[in-house]
């Protein structure tokens, strides 16, 4: 098995977020569980989680800036 190309120590490139439906509401419930960084190569992505999703959908976002958080 090839070894990860990938720093872990640099800010990700993702951020992992689990998607949870909620009865009677329109938008879901994301809360974030882990992050996802672009192998040196671009060939891959690396993703470390830090819990596992039950019953919803991961999906990987960009960081927003820190101008953009406010």
């Amino acid at each position: 098995m090839a070894k990860a190309t990938t720093k872990q120590t640099k800010q990700p490139d993702y951020i992992a977020y689990v998607v949870s439906k909620r009865e009677g509401q329109d938008k879901g419930f994301w809360n974030s569980i882990g992050a996802a960084w672009t192998n040196a190569d671009g060939e891959g992505i690396n993703i470390v989680l830090h819990a596992l999703p039950v019953g919803g959908e991961i999906v990987l976002r960009r960081p927003k800036d820190e101008a953009d958080s406010k």
